[in-house]
């Protein structure tokens, strides 16, 4: 299976590297403008079909000198004209294959390949741009599938079981999860464009806004003040379900052959395969408001990653318990067991206070000596006392029969199942703190882990730490 002469990704590349680049050109912007005072504007117009022609070559050459083959066991991608470069794959490396459509991609019927390897935080690999039958034979090939390795295939259908797709989200659904992601990246792109834009038009917004502030200030009432703060929830809120479209639009979930195929985009058409047997855990979330009307979010750790912080794999965006179980039980992980799950040591409650109430206490404390009025600071302690409670409460793991089950959370709850087969480190740490009042914390790694939110078991008696970290090594070999 392999390709004997090395291929170019389409020649459709270099119309989008142009394009992608137009937004740049603006800054050039006031320098031509400059040139057209100065020199005339004929000059200036050949001035910038010479920049132009220069951009278009530079472009072209990239296209040219980049090439990618198949061989029998490695995949080997060559670029770069004056410094060349050759990265060489190894087949029986390569962890997942992606296929992503961009708009301006999809304009031309073109995808992006993202290759992953499980080595490291980032693809192993990818190839912008390729026609979406090249980028299907890619991937089936990288796979070891049955493919056409010496022609371009068509993409496949797609086929359904008699059941139909695992799990969709129909739009009602996708408008109804905007809702709970409000989010205020319109006032970010609003000073975005400003910053952008003042190295361009000759305007001083900082004047502008200081003139804002002292009109509100003097005109500032009640009403005026509502008004402002209901406008700005609207438009977070529309901002939260315009972001959420452009991403979870038309997502399905399709379970075949020891595989989930996922779909999902408006503008940016992703697909993504995960191969069931390298999912290394399973993480269930509920967010603090859509949580309490019983809607989860599933996730997948697998072995390769994926481009979230997280380095975990969407599988049910916004769901309900059942829908949620359907996909957990298609992966062959085991049901989610909370009865059957040990509450951490009571230290645990004294450890949170001491962490986070003290502080609250020693500041007020300090401060009431000099302003006394801030002596009604101290109401403020029982809250993390109150905290450490529910965290207590809600922090819970057990050894089932075929995987480490733990839950934590108050505002958040999470819930991680963990095959014993797909540990890769145990480890027992202690603080300072850990260490006087007898407690410690088992950290529980699996491969393609990164980012913040593990399963870890914090906070039980440092001998209990001890026996259970020998039972998950004894239970993961």
């Amino acid at each position: 299976m392999s390709d004997d002469a090395p291929r170019r990704v389409h020649p459709g590349t270099i119309a989008i590297g142009m394009l992608k680049s137009a937004p740049s050109t603006l800054l050039t912007l006031p320098a031509l403008y400059a040139a057209g005072t100065k020199f005339g504007l004929v000059t200036s117009a050949l001035l910038a079909l010479a920049g132009l022609a220069v951009l278009a070559l530079i472009t072209w050459l990239g296209w040219w000198f980049l090439t990618y083959r198949l061989a029998d066991d490695e995949f080997v991608i060559e670029s770069g004209m004056l410094h060349r470069s050759r990265r060489s794959i190894p087949l029986e490396r390569v962890q997942d294959v992606s296929i992503e459509q961009k708009p301006l991609a999809r304009l031309f019927g073109l995808a992006l390949v993202r290759i992953e390897t499980g080595g490291g935080d980032k693809d192993e690999a990818a190839l912008d741009s390729v026609t979406l039958g090249e980028a299907h034979r890619l991937r089936l090939a990288l796979r070891r599938a049955p493919a056409v390795v010496g022609a371009e295939t068509s993409p496949p259908e797609v086929t359904e079981d008699a059941g139909g797709p695992l799990f969709t989200m129909p739009m009602e659904r996708v408008l109804l999860y905007g809702l709970f992601n409000f989010s205020l990246v319109w006032l970010a792109a609003i000073f975005a464009a400003l910053q952008t834009l003042d190295g361009v038009i000759d305007f001083d917004w900082k004047e502008l806004v200081g003139i804002a502030g002292r009109e509100v200030r003097g005109h500032l009432t009640l009403t005026a003040g509502l008004t402002v703060l209901v406008l700005a929830l609207a438009l977070g809120v529309i901002a939260g379900v315009v972001r959420t479209v452009t991403k979870e639009y038309g997502f399905r979930l399709e379970e075949r052959d020891g595989r989930f195929r996922r779909i999902r985009g408006l503008l940016t058409r992703s697909e993504v395969v995960i191969v069931k047997a390298r999912i290394q855990l399973a993480l269930v979330r509920r967010a603090p408001l859509s949580g309490r009307l019983n809607w989860r979010s599933l996730e997948f750790q697998t072995l390769g990653g994926s481009d979230d912080s997280s380095g975990r794999q969407e599988m049910a965006p916004f769901a309900r318990d059942e829908e949620i179980e359907r996909v957990i039980a298609a992966a062959g992980l085991p049901r989610f067991a909370p009865d059957a799950l040990t509450a951490v040591s009571r230290g645990h409650v004294l450890r949170s206070v001491l962490r986070h109430g003290l502080p609250v206490l020693l500041v007020f404390a300090v401060a009431g000596a000099f302003l006394p009025l801030l002596w009604l600071g101290l109401a403020l302690v029982p809250v993390p006392v109150g905290i450490a409670l529910l965290q207590r409460r809600r922090h819970r793991y057990g050894l089932l029969e075929t995987s480490a089950q733990v839950t934590r959370g108050v505002v958040s709850q999470r819930d991680w199942t963990v095959p014993y087969g797909a540990i890769q480190t145990i480890s027992v740490r202690r603080s300072w703190l850990q260490r006087r009042l007898g407690l410690a914390t088992v950290a529980i790694d699996t491969a393609g882990a990164k980012g913040w939110h593990r399963p870890d078991i914090a906070d039980v008696a440092a001998p209990t730490a001890a026996e259970l970290a020998q039972a998950l090594v004894a239970r993961a070999c």
